[in-house]
């Protein structure tokens, strides 16, 4: 069977372009014809390693040149462009003829299903509906922002509905698809099995994540200040980069937190420095599955973090492994950050259970999913 995913470019050290890299590499593996169609790689090396047998096919169409203009020029281009890449992107379907097309629900989903007929066209969603293509963003900008956003929210609406199935990440996502399409769960599985443990020891906590709207960095400064107050002993390290990083650096500078909340960039070593935390605090205002609480459960390393639409309480079992709080509740976030360091049983027990529990999200595990939904579209088809 032949795969192909459509993806804006793989540059980026974040969750989704290390989902998309595994599954890819793990289906190529596995006897699958495999390749991944990039809008704007731009002749750039992936990010993470990606296995010769995927086929990697870059249009290389420059979609930075609509922005920094007024919302006119700015429509005027973008339909030029998206014009380019329909036609590169007609002809790379029509050469390759993939049974199976899996759109991440970028801007190709408007116009992919009467662009290409012979197989079958699946979604793909790393966020929760309300989120994707950040026109959430769009409408916290007001009057005529908004009325945009409602358009292409109605227009991406009727292009889903063309779509054989779409996948999610959690159940409650799935529900705001009802009525729409189809609808599938498959969770996203474990980019790595440590077969070491945190000692949990080391007083010093870890943040992953880049610097946007999304992961709440504001709500983070919050509650460490709090817990710095009680354990000015305690740091955290911060891994990520992005479009909100200075403002981040100047809110932590601004509260006098620079000591005690240390930045770094990505790393290619996430999980050593998982390895060397006691805690892990995710702060999220959403998330669509939050591989950062996979990857720390996987290293042995409780998690605080935000009760946050979807994803987290689809990993954490609440007191068991991990803890949830209150959405956007930095209070209750200090409360049982401090709860964790006061506790060093407590943190050896939740990390104990995190490491065993997390262990069905295992590749394999997963992946048996996407084959298995695979298999039963073709046969339907």
């Amino acid at each position: 069977m032949k795969v192909f995913y459509l993806y804006t470019a793989l540059l980026t050290k974040g969750g989704a372009d290390r989902v998309l890299t595994e599954k890819a590499n793990w289906l190529a593996e596995h006897g699958y014809e495999v390749g991944i169609i990039t809008d704007t790689q731009m002749g750039r090396p992936p990010v993470f390693p990606l296995s010769p047998k995927v086929k990697l096919i870059n249009l290389d169409i420059d979609f930075s040149k609509e922005y920094g203009h007024n919302l006119l020029m700015r429509t005027y281009l973008y339909y030029q462009l998206m014009s380019e890449y329909k036609r590169k992107m007609k002809a790379v379907l029509n050469t390759e003829k993939p049974d199976i097309v899996i759109t991440t629900m970028g801007r190709d989903l408007d116009f992919l299903t009467d662009l290409y007929k012979d197989g079958i066209i699946i979604g793909e969603a790393h966020t929760t509906k309300h989120f994707l293509r950040n026109f959430h963003l769009l409408e916290q900008r007001g009057f005529p922002y908004k009325q945009i956003a409602w358009y292409w929210r109605r227009k991406m609406d009727r292009s889903v509905r063309k779509l054989k199935a779409v996948v999610l990440l959690t159940k409650e996502d799935a529900q705001s698809w009802e009525g729409i399409t189809r609808t599938y769960v498959i969770p996203n599985s474990l980019p790595f099995e440590p077969t070491e443990t945190s000692s949990l020891l080391n007083k010093q906590a870890i943040a992953v994540g880049r610097y946007n709207n999304a992961k709440g960095y504001e709500y983070l400064v919050e509650a460490w200040q709090i817990v710095h107050q009680k354990y000015p002993d305690w740091t955290i390290h911060i891994y990520g980069s992005g479009e909100l990083k200075e403002q981040v650096k100047s809110l932590i500078e601004s509260n006098h937190l620079q000591d005690t909340m240390l930045m770094h960039e990505p790393t290619d070593n996430i999980r050593d420095k998982y390895l060397e935390s006691s805690i892990c605090v995710v702060s999220s205002r959403y998330e669509g599955f939050s591989m950062v609480i996979l990857e720390s459960m996987a290293c042995g390393v409780p998690v605080v973090s935000f009760d946050c639409p979807h994803g987290p309480r689809n990993i954490i079992h609440n007191g068991e492994d991990s803890i949830l709080v209150e959405h956007l509740n930095t209070q209750a976030m200090a409360d049982s950050i401090c709860e964790l360091i006061e506790q060093p049983e407590l943190r050896k027990a939740l990390g104990v259970k995190a490491q065993e529990n997390i262990k069905r999200f295992s590749r394999d595990h997963v992946m048996k999913q996407w084959t298995t939904l695979f298999k039963e579209l073709n046969r339907t088809q």
